[in-house]
């Protein structure tokens, strides 16, 4: 009896402890982003911060009926659509082809870690002289009698954007995959290449599924810095660029300025559904096609 007792009396303790360790954490999220983010729902739903009148999906309805935000959704949503996934693929075949014996390999790996060190606005900067209408790029095209191109205002802008993005972020999505793929049994490995399986069957069904958490990591990863290339956008072009590159992260920091909260607390709110939902549609799919490798 009095064994059990202090059973209940240390795992009662030890639940306490618990409890106390997680509490400044707790208390930190919910005083900085469950609660700011209820004021934001709450703001989406009434028509002014004074009145504070019930207008219901009014906000939403006057959202999806503005064209700058229609255009910055459609440009976000092509640029991600376009730039993540050649990220985390390019990202692999680089750490895959430095796994490999390949000449100049720390070279190599310096050259894409580098722009991690670089400070956003030099490289802004650097990417102006580039692509600027009397930039670098333009005059090596006359060189070659090319018609020049102002890239940063026509349908070229994205293309630029995107090599921005990926000049930036292979870097780092490259150090995590070589640090899965270094965690990969070895002995797996070498059991399928002893029963005759190819580089093409190892890759798709070993080490893919050893991949899947690491996979799903950078991918979000990269979505959300996807999300971040306002920065770059903004220094580049100034608040209102050219139709092709005004990003959602453009919509809500113009909407801000005007001080329409109804309306930014709205696109903020569909902006954090989206998001909700293809980072579970993502983990669902990890989940189905890395559980028999968990297990």
């Amino acid at each position: 009896m009095r064994k059990r007792f202090k059973n209940q009396c240390g795992r009662r303790g030890e639940r306490l402890f618990s409890n106390l360790s997680i509490a400044p954490s707790f208390i930190g999220v919910m005083i900085f982003f469950v609660i700011p983010f209820g004021i934001v729902i709450y703001y989406s739903l009434v028509d002014n911060p004074v009145l504070k009148n019930f207008v219901g999906l009014d906000n939403y309805i006057a959202l999806f009926a503005n064209t700058a935000f229609r255009t910055a959704m459609k440009n976000t949503a092509a640029f991600s659509a376009i730039a993540v996934p050649l990220a985390v693929i390019l990202s692999l075949g680089l750490a895959m082809l430095l796994e490999a014996e390949i000449p100049a390999k720390s070279l190599f790996r310096t050259f894409f870690l580098s722009p991690l060190m670089v400070p956003t606005a030099s490289v802004v900067l650097v990417w102006q002289v580039l692509f600027h209408n009397h930039g670098t790029v333009n005059q090596i095209l006359e060189l070659f009698g090319v018609e020049t191109v102002d890239w940063l205002k026509s349908g070229y802008g994205q293309v630029v954007i995107i090599c921005m993005f990926l000049w930036k972020n292979l870097g780092y999505n490259m150090i995590l995959f070589m640090s899965a793929l270094a965690g990969i049994p070895k002995d797996a490995l070498e059991v399928a290449e002893l029963e005759g399986a190819g580089k093409w069957y190892q890759f798709i069904h070993i080490k893919l599924r050893y991949l899947s958490p690491t996979l799903l990591f950078v991918f979000i990863l990269s979505l959300i810095n996807s999300f971040k290339i306002f920065r770059e956008v903004y220094l580049l072009t100034g608040s209102y660029p050219y139709d092709k590159l005004y990003m959602l992260q453009h919509f809500m920091n113009n909407t801000f300025n005007s001080l329409d909260y109804q309306k930014l607390s709205a696109a903020a709110v569909v902006f954090a559904l989206i998001m909700i939902v293809i980072i579970a549609v993502l983990m669902i799919a990890e989940n189905k096609f890395g559980k028999d490798v968990e297990e």
